[in-house]
């Protein structure tokens, strides 16, 4: 559980800050976040599905698969489920408000350099 917390989203190797305004993983969390320029190399899947709205800045999606999409700032959110396979980059900074529902215990990531699924755990462990 975190309240009004700041640090990184998604591991030491990520691009990705958050101000967490309230982090309760079994529950929901509302986080804001900061996308820096580029992207960690790896497709993931996500613990949780989430709502969020791109504040400022652009998000490009790049889907396990093929499938790009382009998300720019609007009032209309966007819709990340956890099945969800996909790496985002960032040219320049992005600021998005997300809202995040409860967390499973396990997801899913794909390291393209080393050709190889990991799956993850609460703290990023990997499970074997």
């Amino acid at each position: 559980m975190r309240f009004m917390h700041w640090g990184k989203d998604g591991g030491v190797e990520s691009t990705v800050w958050g101000l967490f305004a309230v982090e309760i993983k079994s529950l929901f969390s509302a986080v804001l976040l900061r996308f820096e320029h580029g992207s960690r190399d790896a497709y993931h899947t996500h613990a949780f599905n989430c709502f969020s709205w791109v504040i400022r800045g652009k998000l490009i999606e790049y889907h396990l698969g093929g499938k790009t999409q382009v998300h720019e700032a609007s009032w209309l959110p966007f819709v990340t489920r956890r099945d969800t396979f996909h790496m985002v980059k960032v040219s320049g900074r992005a600021w998005v408000l997300s809202f995040r529902g409860p967390w499973t215990n396990e997801w899913l990531e794909y390291l393209p350099s080393e050709r190889r699924y990991v799956m993850l755990t609460n703290g990023r462990k990997e499970l074997t």
